[in-house]
C-alpha cells in the first residue's frame, strides 16, 4: 500500500463512507480527497516538491492528517512537531529536518521557515497527475524525546509504513467496520501509524478527540462507538481513577492497546474487570515504525509481558558479546525486519551504532519466556547498580503496584557515597487513598529481597509526564539532584 494514493483509492471505492472526524468537522472519503488535493495545491504553490520536508506545528485535528497526505501527494516528507515545545526546541526541529515550510494555526510563533495557515491550506488549486512518491522515499521524520543530547530525527520510509500497517491489519483482523478513537498525540508514530493510517488502510475510520480528557473519554466512546483505541499506562491509570459509579457502555470496543511503557499486570486486570475492555499490551519504538510485539487478541494473553513478535518481524535477546540468548536469559532486545528505520537524519555514526548487521539495538533489557512471550525488564540505562548488585527498577515498581492504594510508581537511581547508587521510589496514590511511605515500604519488603527495596519512598500528587504520557524519569532524577 502506498499511502500517497490512499485518499483517492478510498474515494473511488466508497465516496460517501466516513473517513476522518474531529470535534469540528466530519469528512467522508470524497471530502478527504478534496481536502487533500486542495492542500497539495497550496503546498505546491509555496514551493513544496518531491524530496522536500514540511513541518506540521498543529495539535491533533483533521487538518494535520490532510496536510500529511497532501505532502505525500507531492513526494514530500513530513515532520510533526509537539505543540507544547518551546520556540527554541521547535525551531531546532524545523532546522534539523530541513523543513521548507511550516503548516500552522493562526498565531503560531516564527519557527525559522515560511508558514502556511490552515485557511490557506484549504484554498489551494487542485493538483493534477499521479502521486510523485516511491515506496522507498522518506515519509516521516519522527523526533525522539532527546533525554540524552539533542533530539534525533528517525527516518521512516513509505515502505516502513506499508510493512507496519500491514502487520497491524493482520494481527488485529481489522476491516471496514473498524473505527479508531485517537487519543494519543499525532507527533509520534503510534498516533499516526496505529491510530490513523492502519484503520484507513483497512477501510475503516478515525475519530480524533483532541487533547485527552479523563472526564470526556467514555462519553466519546458511547457517542462515537469506536472498535479500538491505543493509549499509554498513564491514560489507563487516569481512567481507573474515575469515581466508582462511572460505568460506561464499552460494548463497541473489540480491544484496547497499551504501549510506550510497561503496564503492571495488576493495573491491566483492574481496568479490564471494571470496564469490560480487553487490553493487549505491546512494545515498540519510533525506530521500528511503531510496534514489534503485542499480546494476541485470541489465545493466551499474558499481562506483564508485551506479547509475541508481530508478523514480518524478528525479535531476539542478545548478550554483551552479541550472542543470541535462550529463553529465560536477560539481554538486550534487538529487532530486524522491514519496519526498521532508514536511520537517524544526518547522523550516520549513531545509525551505525544502533542498526548493526540489520538488527536494531533497542537499549532495552528483556527476556523471552518458554512460550515466546517477551518481557521487558528495563532500560539498560535505567538499571541501578547498588553495591555491585544489578537492580531493575521495573521489578521494584511492579511490587509497589500490587499495593491497592498505588496508582503510579517510578523508581530511579540516586547517587550514594558508599553503594554508588540507591533506588528511590516515587508514587502517586489512588483517589481517597492514604497509604504512608512506611506502609508502602513494608509492602515492598514483603515481596522483594531487602537489597532491592527502595531506600526512600516519596509520595507525590502526580508523577511528571513527558509529552507522550510516559512517566518522566529524567525529571525525577533532576529533582533528586537538586534536593541533594
Amino acid at each position: 500500500m502506498h499511502f500517497a494514493a490512499l485518499p483517492a483509492v478510498r474515494a473511488a471505492e466508497a465516496p460517501a463512507a466516513p473517513s476522518l472526524r474531529d470535534d469540528a468537522v466530519e469528512l467522508s472519503n470524497a471530502d478527504l480527497l478534496a481536502r487533500v488535493e486542495a492542500a497539495a495545491g497550496a503546498l505546491h504553490a509555496r514551493g513544496v516538491r518531491a524530496g522536500s520536508v514540511i513541518a506540521l506545528a498543529l495539535p491533533n485535528r483533521v487538518e494535520l492528517i490532510v496536510a500529511l497526505f497532501a505532502a505525500w501527494r507531492l513526494g514530500a516528507a513530513v515532520t510533526p512537531i509537539n505543540p507544547v515545545l518551546g520556540q527554541t526546541e521547535a525551531a531546532y526541529q524545523v532546522a534539523d529536518a530541513g523543513a521548507v515550510l511550516v503548516v500552522a494555526e493562526e498565531g503560531t510563533r516564527d519557527l525559522g521557515a515560511p508558514s502556511v495557515l490552515l485557511d490557506e491550506l484549504a484554498a489551494g488549486d487542485r493538483v493534477l497527475g499521479d502521486p510523485l512518491t516511491t515506496i522507498d522515499d522518506l515519509a516521516l521524520l519522527i523526533y525522539t524525546s532527546g533525554t540524552t543530547g539533542s533530539p534525533k530525527g528517525v527516518m521512516l520510509t513509505h515502505a516502513n509504513l506499508d510493512a507496519m500497517t500491514a502487520s497491524f491489519v493482520e494481527w488485529f483482523e481489522l476491516g471496514a467496520a473498524d473505527h479508531s478513537l485517537l487519543v494519543l498525540p499525532l507527533f509520534h508514530a503510534n498516533g499516526i501509524v496505529l491510530g490513523t493510517l492502519t484503520p484507513l488502510r483497512a477501510g475503516g475510520q478515525v475519530s480524533i478527540t483532541g487533547r485527552f480528557s479523563r472526564d470526556r473519554f467514555f462519553a466519546d466512546v458511547e457517542r462515537l462507538r469506536p472498535t479500538y483505541f491505543s493509549a499509554v499506562p498513564a491514560i489507563y491509570a487516569l481512567l481507573s481513577s474515575l469515581p466508582d459509579d462511572v460505568r460506561p457502555d464499552t460494548s463497541s470496543l473489540r480491544f484496547a492497546v497499551c504501549g510506550a511503557a510497561p503496564m503492571p499486570a495488576e493495573s491491566i486486570e483492574r481496568f479490564e474487570k471494571r470496564f469490560d475492555v480487553t487490553i493487549v499490551e505491546g512494545y515498540g519504538l519510533s525506530e521500528t515504525t511503531c510496534a514489534s510485539t503485542i499480546n494476541p487478541l485470541h489465545g493466551t494473553r499474558k499481562p506483564g509481558t508485551v506479547g509475541l513478535p508481530l508478523p514480518g518481524q524478528r525479535v531476539a535477546v542478545i548478550g554483551e558479546d552479541g550472542r543470541h540468548l535462550a529463553s529465560g536469559e536477560v539481554g538486550e532486545v534487538v529487532i530486524s525486519g522491514p519496519v526498521v528505520m532508514a536511520g537517524y537524519l544526518g547522523r550516520p555514526e549513531e545509525t551505525e551504532r544502533t542498526v548493526v548487521d540489520g538488527w536494531l539495538r533497542t537499549g532495552d533489557l528483556g527476556r523471552f519466556d518458554e512460550d515466546g512471550y517477551l518481557q521487558i525488564v528495563d532500560r539498560i540505562k535505567d538499571m541501578i547498580i547498588r553495591g555491585g548488585e544489578n537492580l531493575y527498577p521495573k521489578e521494584i515498581e511492579n511490587a509497589l503496584y500490587t499495593h491497592p492504594d498505588v496508582r503510579e510508581a517510578a523508581v530511579v537511581g540516586a547517587p550514594d557515597p558508599v553503594l554508588g547508587e540507591i533506588p528511590v521510589a516515587f508514587v502517586s496514590l489512588s483517589a481517597d487513598a492514604a497509604a504512608a511511605p512506611d506502609e508502602l515500604d513494608a509492602h515492598a519488603r514483603s515481596i522483594l529481597a531487602s537489597f532491592k527495596c527502595p531506600a526512600r519512598i516519596i509520595v507525590l500528587d502526580e508523577l511528571p509526564k513527558n509529552p507522550v504520557g510516559k512517566i518522566d524519569k529524567p525529571a525525577l532524577r533532576r529533582g533528586l539532584r537538586v534536593a541533594s
